[in-house]
């Protein structure tokens, strides 16, 4: 079985077939995934379709992005993490490519929901986009390594990676290790232990080589499996196995097929 470990089904281009997008993933061999929560103002709707089917799952936070959304405190965060198809906090962390000011508060937001992850046991989804070095730091000073988490979608380099996995953090990849430039992804891809390796699609976002340019999907899954297998010279099936004990080691509180 394969499990995408990020995806956002409930965005456009998603979320209206989504009949269409779960059979493709049966299809797929791709078991589970886990619908990522980015603002409070949609969480109901991220909730109710991990509600709607025993295949997905959701989480609770506010993207580094999202300046104008409603800022979350520890207490509510945990509130709403107290579910029993809420398993994680995030999509948390640092972005400053549209914030080349480094902004006080994203550090704040960020420190809110690691404080939330700790408070409730539950890990978290990590974001860190052109702020490795202050993601990290945060993570060390506010003690993230109590709640454990995922660096999701990563892009950073072997030196980035050892950090994270120092803290006890698993790495996620996503289709960005199948495109041709990707070299710096590839490496890291291929060092990774692999007991702390996980899979995702970032779905509708980051289509793997075969489709990229077109919208990504949970089934899709399969080919960041193929090429971490090819890359480290195993067989796909035991990449699968792998990442999927991987993600329910992390995600705890999700019961094991």
């Amino acid at each position: 079985m394969l499990v995408d470990s990020h995806c956002h089904l409930d965005f456009p281009g998603l979320a209206e077939r989504l009949p269409e997008v779960l059979a493709a993933m049966t299809d797929n061999g791709v078991g589970l995934a886990l619908c990522i929560g980015v603002n409070l103002e949609d969480f109901a709707r991220v909730r109710a379709l991990a509600e709607s089917d025993p295949r997905l799952y959701a989480t609770v936070g506010v993207h580094p992005e999202y300046e104008d959304a409603e800022e979350p405190d520890v207490e509510r965060l945990v509130a709403l993490a107290d579910h029993p198809r809420v398993v994680a906090i995030g999509e948390t962390g640092l972005d400053y490519h549209w914030h080349k000011d480094k902004p006080e508060w994203q550090r704040r937001r960020f420190r809110q929901h690691i404080a939330a992850a700790c408070r409730c046991g539950k890990p978290l989804v990590v974001h860190t986009r052109e702020s490795a070095a202050d993601t990290l730091a945060l993570l060390r000073e506010e003690g993230a390594d109590a709640a454990g988490g995922v660096m999701h979608c990563f892009t950073e380099d072997w030196a980035v990676a050892k950090a994270a996995l120092d803290l006890g953090f698993y790495i996620s990849f996503s289709g960005i290790v199948t495109f041709k430039n990707a070299a710096i992804v590839k490496e890291v891809a291929t060092r990774c232990p692999l007991d702390r390796l996980l899979i995702e699609t970032d779905a509708p976002y980051l289509a793997p080589a075969p489709f990229r340019g077109k919208p990504n999907q949970p089934a899709y899954v399969r080919y960041v499996a193929e090429e971490i297998a090819r890359l480290r010279g195993l067989e796909v099936a035991e990449v699968a196995r792998a990442t999927s004990d991987n993600f329910f080691t992390l995600f705890r509180h999700i019961p094991r097929p």
